[in-house]
């Protein structure tokens, strides 16, 4: 059994934290490294402002790679519509094989009614 560390904010997900968690946490980091720069530079402490330095950047490459690593709607606010990604390489594939059916003799209705509920049934999951 494994664990995506990276999906949405759901409860029933089983995920610890979501990319919207992990980006508020790293967020908190970020700042907290821009005031211990100060701090080090207040205090003429140049190991302690670099320390932080490296910190703040070692954040901002984080909260880049979770905005980029994150699946489409994840970031969303809760509650937010989120429009969905559709790939039209296979949407045409799908369409060309409902056309293919509906040409051998299937109820066109039908199996377009199908490829809905198989639709829904995959969003549950």
């Amino acid at each position: 059994m494994s664990v995506d560390l990276v999906s949405a904010d759901d409860p029933r997900s089983g995920s610890p934290i979501g990319p919207r968690g992990i980006r508020r946490i790293v967020i908190v980091v970020f700042v907290l490294g821009i005031g211990g720069m100060i701090a080090g530079s207040i205090l003429d402490n140049n190991g302690f402002a670099i320390t932080f330095g490296l910190i703040t950047a070692i954040a901002a490459l984080a909260l880049v790679l979770v905005t980029q690593v994150s699946p489409p709607g994840s970031l969303a606010k809760p509650g937010k519509p989120v429009a969905p990604v559709i790939d039209e390489r296979l949407a045409a594939d799908l369409e060309s094989r409902i056309e293919t059916l509906v040409a051998d003799g299937a109820n066109e209705t039908e199996v377009r009614k199908l490829v809905g509920r198989a639709i829904e049934l995959g969003r549950q999951q």
